[in-house]
């Protein structure tokens, strides 16, 4: 019964998640992308395209596009592409249409373009890391992705790329130079912000303490910060004096407290610590 409460809890609290990273995306692409015709690639700069040169708006072909792609979704990959990417890609349907319908937007934010790209890309870049880091996708050019890589030897971050990059080549004909430049930096800067708030996200702190007494500083592991450790017994390389190393990694607050109590306990302790964006074991990520 424990057990069953956990993992409603969990489901619960990732799809919590799955929801706020989609309102982020929503926002970003609504609010700053939609009215500047921001089109650096995506489902939702074929859309700002195609709004451009027909009748319907662009939050219609971005739920239009979706709902396509999820049904050549079932069509080539079943129910493998999972419920997250399904969930996360009607939700932001969903939502830019509903923002269509009680916030209509005529024209940009601000008259600052520079910036409203600088949120055209980091609000959907910062959702598309919060989705990576809870294994989903926003939907979208991703179930393309997955139909490729499942029956094709096409490279798929290069398939992708071109198909985005000939997206902003076409804002360039369809609106205007400077539109099309913008759209080009957001290209170039989005992969560049996903990869960086993805690493800050799982940045942890990896410690090495060399210690004379490591039980006071093992049990504040173990018992306050609740991680385990590693020991070892090492030996001083001038004076060889036996001397014991702790190796333990934690998150970055912990790793503030943990580096506080070594100094006020043992302050000849040598530390060193590093930084880590992937850690993969019992407690942090991929451990089954």
């Amino acid at each position: 019964m424990f057990q069953m409460t956990m993992k409603k809890a969990a489901v619960i609290r990732e799809y919590g998640i799955l929801t706020v990273a989609t309102l982020l995306l929503v926002i970003g692409v609504y609010v700053f992308k939609f009215p500047n015709n921001f089109s650096f690639g995506g489902v939702t700069g074929i859309a700002v395209v195609l709004s451009k040169i027909t009748a319907l708006s662009a939050s219609a072909y971005t739920f239009i596009i979706n709902m396509a792609l999820l049904a050549v979704g079932f069509i080539f990959l079943g129910t493998s592409f999972g419920i997250k990417t399904v969930y996360v890609s009607v939700l932001t349907s969903v939502g830019l249409s509903a923002m269509e319908k009680f916030f209509p937007m005529t024209g940009p934010l601000t008259d600052q373009p520079v910036l409203e790209l600088i949120f055209a890309i980091f609000l959907p870049a910062l959702s598309a890391a919060i989705l990576f880091n809870v294994g989903a996708s926003g939907g979208g050019t991703d179930i393309v992705a997955m139909i490729l890589r499942k029956y094709t030897p096409i490279n798929i971050g290069t398939a992708l790329f071109l198909v985005d990059l000939g997206i902003t080549i076409a804002a360039c004909f369809v609106f205007d130079v400077t539109t099309g430049l913008f759209s080009f930096t957001g290209l170039m800067a989005k992969s560049l912000v996903i990869d960086n708030v993805i690493e800050s996200i799982n940045r942890c702190k990896c410690f090495n303490v060399i210690c004379n007494n490591p039980e006071p500083i093992c049990n504040f592991i173990r018992d306050e910060l609740k991680r385990s450790a590693t020991v070892y017994r090492a030996e001083g390389a001038f004076t060889h004096t036996p001397r014991t190393v702790i190796l333990t990694v934690m998150k970055r607050g912990q790793a503030v407290q943990l580096r506080n109590y070594v100094r006020q306990v043992e302050p000849t302790a040598f530390m060193m610590i590093t930084n880590s964006s992937e850690i993969i074991g019992k407690g942090f990520r991929g451990f089954n």
